[in-house]
């Protein structure tokens, strides 16, 4: 007999043993922490998907009510058999009403209090919106934006970023200098997620890279509203390229930000394949 599993009978024969003792005692086996004989470390076990109303900053509003969208995970040392899932929603009900980017890595220490382990990851998704004013008509519509909040604590990593994904329009340069009339556009998708030493507001992030494509995108738009975007579009081509180095360009100039990762995706509209640029900070 080979040590592991000699290891994994004696596992066994001992998790049997406190099964009867506590039998007819009146108290319930905690199961997640009996022994497990199979000597693997797990880096994350947790819950994922879990919907959560929490309260954001809002540069314009004070704060904005959102339903998010909630991952939490620690390591699990090989020893144990389990880990506790309830506790993870107890750490978020302890937070109710008050998790925001100041409060994310105390919840995490509290995770790895609570889980006894030596790692914790969060990760929150949730819809921003903020209303935004049609170019000509000056009308008024509420824009989603899809954001997150990510983070790790171990003993190696004390992490914590901001994602922002923000759709615009680019038009293609090629396109408009090859032909003799019109260049094909896109909606396109730019992603920012950001590390930095103090607080920045989430629109003034979404402004930055509207501006670093060829036009913006509106909910609501009238006939002269989109008579304008498109034509400031056409007269403001982009490559996936320049979307990206415009954006770390302007990011560059910003001391608040240590770390940053830009990506752009245009979802094609001539081609059945999307056009895709990565720019990182190391």
């Amino acid at each position: 007999m080979g040590i592991r599993k000699f290891k994994g009978v004696i596992y066994e024969k001992l998790n049997v043993r406190i099964h009867r003792e506590l039998k007819g005692t009146g108290k319930m086996v905690d199961v997640q922490n009996l022994k497990d004989h199979r000597n693997i470390d797990i880096q994350k076990v947790g819950v994922k998907g879990i919907k959560y109303p929490i309260i954001v900053l809002d540069k314009e509003n004070g704060t904005q009510h959102v339903n998010a969208t909630i991952n939490m995970y620690v390591n699990l040392p090989h020893r144990f058999k389990g880990t506790h899932m309830s506790r993870f929603v107890e750490v978020l009900n302890d937070y109710r009403g008050r998790i925001n980017i100041k409060t994310f890595r105390k919840i995490l220490s509290e995770m790895k209090e609570k889980l006894n382990a030596e790692s914790a990851h969060m990760e929150i998704n949730f819809p921003y919106f903020v209303e935004k004013t049609a170019p000509v008509s000056k009308a008024k519509s509420l824009m989603e934006y899809q954001c997150s909040f990510l983070g790790e604590n171990s003993g190696e990593k004390d992490d914590f970023l901001v994602g922002i994904a923000v759709p615009v329009t680019t038009a293609c340069p090629c396109s408009k200098e090859i032909s003799e009339a019109g260049a094909h556009n896109q909606r396109s998708i730019v992603r920012v997620n950001l590390k930095f030493k103090k607080f920045f507001w989430i629109e003034d992030i979404i402004r930055l890279a509207e501006e670093s494509a060829s036009s913006e995108i509106f909910s609501l738009l009238k006939r002269a509203d989109e008579k304008y975007v498109t034509e400031k579009a056409y007269n403001n081509p982009m490559f996936v390229e320049d979307v990206v180095r415009t954006i770390a360009e302007k990011l560059n100039r910003i001391e608040n930000f240590t770390w940053y990762s830009v990506e752009a995706e245009n979802m094609e509209s001539i081609h059945n394949h999307n056009a895709y640029a990565y720019i990182e900070k190391s």
